[in-house]
């Protein structure tokens, strides 16, 4: 039998040498180093992959990450539209609270308001975005290593040590991939025929869309151009497992808003807020010591309520950084997780070339919508969806009279001031809740968390755009604007004179004394009320008071406001007395900032056949104009519709 050896002192030694070179190793082990990240975003995709039950999805790729992490089921954005929640996701603040909110804005934020990868690059981290950065604000030059074209790549870091946050965008799914032929052809050019849709077998079809031909091929477009980009991140995923960082990066995965068709972008239906959403962890971040202890097992389906401005406050909990104060998002991943959200919160505003004040609240079941415009029809005309063949449908068979009752209600004349909807029972949201008294206790509530909300986030939204401008240029930011001093009775009489602009003559003679309120924003809602009340040609208002109102409005029509004068001027002509409103409304559209004169070009559109005698001074707002937010298109295509109403032409523009 041989007996073992005693072990030499020089064995004894190279023993002990090697744990001191085993130990370091396992301590960092538990300690877990700091993990890399990745986003792979995309735009204007609902939940139709394979892993959400879609029938019709081929999404490989995605629906295995979702084997491998964890899938949410109740994940929304908070706009229907990119660049409003793109600027929520970068700070983790609703767009509502920093000026944010309008299509197509540029805000300016205080300077102690940073988007979320400042923070990242402070502790070490190399950021990157590939290529999103339509935030509607500045960003300081210190938010990304890089963000632009193959430069913004994990792969490009100088230290290959270095943890890193990376984003990378697939814009192929947007709606003009669905709209504009060649671009859908482009994008889905490298697909298989086992991967081409046959619309007329599609059975996911919603029932506020006609059942036809045109319609069934936008819808085919969408599912295979969301193939297009399953592909596509199934080669980012590959490229993680060939530089071995597989295991070592958390990978989020989700979508801007939901899909590019009408009653969906720009709406907070759950057809445009609802998102997909999916994150893996590596086995090595799960653990007591990691980052996201117990979360992350494979193969997980939650119902965990999420919104995207929740998305950068977790990437710095994973991270293991300090959240700021100020941030309103709340992290869902992560260690000494807080109450989770029960309840998540959207907005729509400017939409492009038209305003619409709405407010949503979700819950797991319940969702309540707050139309602060009802007077407005459901769908006002804009010029990008005009484009789509779905939009185009939709007209035709309006026109035809052969829509479908749930169809054509997309061509309301107006809107409900409130929306409740049981999501559950009424995926679709076609049957409003808010009238049924057995549902009243949720109307109750969920209108109250919608007016905490409103206060305790600083709403802005019914501040007029070309106000915000002018009082950001005063105080230096956006943000400050209902902070001030005295802004809570601002707020309250705001949201006081906006509710009684809808509600009709009733309230005719508040809104007259509201004329002369001392703030401009309440004066805006006031002359918007009066100008409601004689639009809608009641009878019940007296001879006496249509006086009153008209004199007033005359009266007001030098008001320090360019956004008061022109709800006045609006007021006027729907008070029959436009000859001293129309030089207001010319006047506002050559010389306003660029929102005052999106707000003239939209009165003089409404009125119509009272704006002839000033056609040939409107054509002035067909001029894009150099140092405007996306060179004043917007003005420019109401002032075209306008005159295209007016002169039975035909003309398109940008």
């Amino acid at each position: 039998m041989r007996q073992s050896q005693r072990p030499t002192p020089t064995a004894s030694l190279a023993m002990a040498i090697g744990l001191l070179v085993v130990l370091p190793h396992t301590v960092l082990a538990e300690k877990t180093s700091k993990p890399n990240i990745v986003w792979i975003s995309c735009e204007d995709i609902s939940p139709h992959l394979g892993c959400y039950g879609d029938p019709h999805a081929i999404t490989p790729h995605l629906d295995q990450l979702a084997r491998e992490g964890v899938r949410y089921t109740h994940a929304f954005t908070t706009a229907g539209v990119c660049a409003p929640c793109r600027s929520g996701i970068i700070t983790g603040m609703y767009q509502t609270t920093l000026g944010t909110h309008h299509m197509r804005c540029t805000a300016t934020l205080p300077d102690f308001i940073k988007p979320f990868p400042v923070y990242l690059r402070r502790a070490g981290y190399y950021c990157t975005n590939r290529s999103k950065t339509d935030y509607q604000f500045r960003h300081p030059r210190e938010t990304w290593d890089a963000a632009k074209g193959k430069a913004a790549h994990w792969r490009k870091r100088p230290d290959k040590n270095q943890p890193f946050f990376a984003v990378f965008n697939f814009t192929g799914c947007h709606e003009s991939g669905i709209a504009r032929a060649e671009k859908y052809r482009s994008v889905t050019r490298g697909l298989k025929p086992e991967q081409r849709q046959d619309a007329a077998r599609l059975t996911t079809l919603p029932p506020y869309y006609p059942d036809t031909a045109v319609v069934r091929e936008d819808w085919k477009r969408n599912y295979e151009l969301i193939t297009a980009m399953d592909t596509w991140a199934g080669k980012l995923i590959q490229e993680l497992k060939d530089d071995g960082l597989y295991e070592n990066t958390i990978i989020f995965f989700w979508s801007d808003h939901g899909i590019g068709l009408p009653r969906a972008k720009r709406w907070l239906y759950d057809s445009g807020t609802h998102i997909p959403l999916i994150v893996r962890i590596p086995e090595q971040y799960r653990g007591t010591g990691g980052p996201a202890p117990g979360q992350g097992r494979p193969g997980t389906v939650t119902d965990q309520m999420v919104s995207s401005i929740d998305l950068g406050p977790t990437v710095l909990k994973l991270a293991g950084l300090k959240i700021p104060d100020h941030v309103q998002g709340q992290p869902f991943l992560g260690r000494d997780l807080g109450q989770l959200r029960k309840y998540v919160f959207g907005a729509r505003d400017r939409m492009d070339e038209r305003y619409d004040i709405i407010r949503m609240v979700r819950g797991k079941r319940y969702k309540y919508i707050r139309n602060y415009e009802p007077l407005k029809t459901f769908y006002q005309y804009m010029n990008t969806p005009e484009k789509g063949a779905t939009m185009r449908e939709l007209r035709r068979l309006h026109k035809a009279g052969t829509l479908s009752p749930e169809a054509e209600r997309f061509f309301a004349s107006r809107k409900p001031v409130e929306e409740l909807y049981d999501c559950q029972a009424d995926p679709h949201e076609l049957n409003n809740l808010a009238g049924d008294k057995e549902h009243h206790c949720h109307l109750v509530g969920m209108r109250a968390k919608h007016l905490k909300w409103v206060r305790d986030t600083g709403d802005l939204g019914l501040v007029p755009e070309g106000i915000i401008t002018e009082r950001t240029r005063q105080l230096g930011n956006s943000y400050a604007i209902l902070r001030q001093e005295g802004a809570k009775e601002t707020n309250r009489l705001l949201a006081k004179m906006a509710a009684r602009a809808s509600s009709g003559h009733k309230a005719f003679a508040e809104l007259i004394n509201g004329l002369a309120a001392s703030d401009a924003a309440v004066r805006y809602w006031a002359a918007t009320g009066v100008g409601n009340v004689a639009a809608g040609k009641s009878r019940a208002v007296s001879g006496t008071l249509k006086i009153k109102a008209r004199e007033a409005a005359e009266r007001g029509l030098d008001d320090k406001s360019a956004s008061v004068r022109i709800a006045l001027a609006r007021a006027l002509c729907h008070l029959e007395h436009p000859e001293k409103a129309l030089p207001v409304l010319i006047n506002e559209l050559k010389t306003g900032n660029q929102w005052e004169r999106l707000q003239a070009a939209i009165v003089l559109d409404e009125i119509d056949e009272q704006a002839r005698p000033v056609l040939e001074q409107m054509r002035v707002g067909l001029e894009f104009q150099e140092g405007f937010n996306a060179r004043g298109k917007y003005r420019v295509r109401v002032m075209n519709r306008a005159l295209n109403q007016l002169e039975g032409t035909n003309r398109t523009v940008q």
